[in-house]
Order: C-alpha cells, then sequence, then structure tokens
C-alpha cells in the first residue's frame, strides 16, 4: 500500500466503515510509514476535539459587527480595494 493510498482511504478508517482485510493493510502500512502515522493521529485527535466541542453562541452585537466587516471586505474585493494582505 502506498501513501497516497493511504489517504484515500483515512475516512473510512477513521470512521471504521471498512472490511477487516483493507483495515489490515492500512494498519500495516502505519506500522512502517511515520508520515501516514503523523497524518492519522493527528486527524484523529482533531476529529475527536470538534466531536466534543459545544457551538457557542456569540453575542447579538458581535455577530452583527462580525458580519457587517466581513460583508465590507467582500465588497472592497469585488470593487477592487485594498485586501488587507
Amino acid at each position: 500500500m502506498t501513501c497516497s493510498e493511504f489517504l484515500k482511504e483515512l475516512t473510512d478508517y477513521l470512521d471504521d466503515t471498512m472490511d477487516a482485510a483493507t483495515r489490515a493493510e492500512l494498519e500495516d502500512h502505519l506500522n512502517w510509514c511515520h508520515n501516514c502515522y503523523v497524518i492519522c493521529n493527528t486527524t484523529k485527535k482533531t476529529v475527536e476535539i470538534y466531536r466534543g466541542s459545544e457551538l457557542y453562541e456569540l453575542p447579538e452585537d458581535l455577530r452583527n459587527r462580525l458580519r457587517a466587516a466581513i460583508m465590507s471586505k467582500c465588497q472592497q474585493k469585488k470593487a477592487g480595494g485594498p485586501t488587507g494582505a
């Protein structure tokens, strides 16, 4: 199994939605490929963090200011104005 093949299967691996033979191939790859191990481990931890997080409702005034700032930036880009970069 190549790294590219592993990455194509990563989502199914993390979701545990694959057959045992393919899972065994992926785990064999993880045993010797440090780069894929790091990618897999980091992705798994990121998913776990997001699954455990709660949505935070922004105060209405902050939402309105944020929306206005985003709209202003979008309008500047359309008009060819400063990008802020």
